[in-house]
């Protein structure tokens, strides 16, 4: 006799770190510039239909500052493009059912309003997390 199992996988593993993003310019009478940090990526592997991607930061940013992040999806998923960041877990990629894709790319995007304070360099641990889909 031979006895076997498949059991629930989802895993995901991001690859590489984004050069730092620096908020350093405007327009007269406008906000300041949004920057873009580019030069990651992430791989997907699940078994189980009805998943999505959430993240989420490991602390607030300070008052005035926004971080975004868009993840590209694998085929069959849906991006909800550009999602702001906090403590607790946004929706960036749903509609996942059984795939295997790598070299999907991670796209950030960081803020300042003009209330914003000149602050020193500072950093944020993103999370990336496979749920079941609602």
């Amino acid at each position: 006799m031979v006895t076997f199992q498949v059991t629930a996988i989802n895993e995901v593993a991001v690859s590489g770190n984004p050069a730092p993003m620096v908020v350093s310019t405007a327009t007269a009478g406008s906000a300041p510039a949004a920057v873009s940090g580019t030069g990651t990526s992430y791989a997907i592997t699940t078994n189980e239909p009805n998943k999505k991607i959430t993240a989420s930061i490991d602390q607030p940013l300070p008052a005035g500052v926004t971080l975004e992040v868009s993840l590209a999806a694998p085929d069959g998923a849906a991006s909800l493009g550009h999602v702001a960041l906090g403590t607790g877990g946004a929706d960036l990629v749903t509609g996942i059912s059984a795939t295997n894709a790598s070299a999907l790319p991670i796209t950030y995007r960081l803020s300042a309003t003009t209330t914003a304070a000149t602050m020193a360099p500072q950093a944020r641990v993103v999370t990336f997390t496979i749920v079941s889909g609602t």
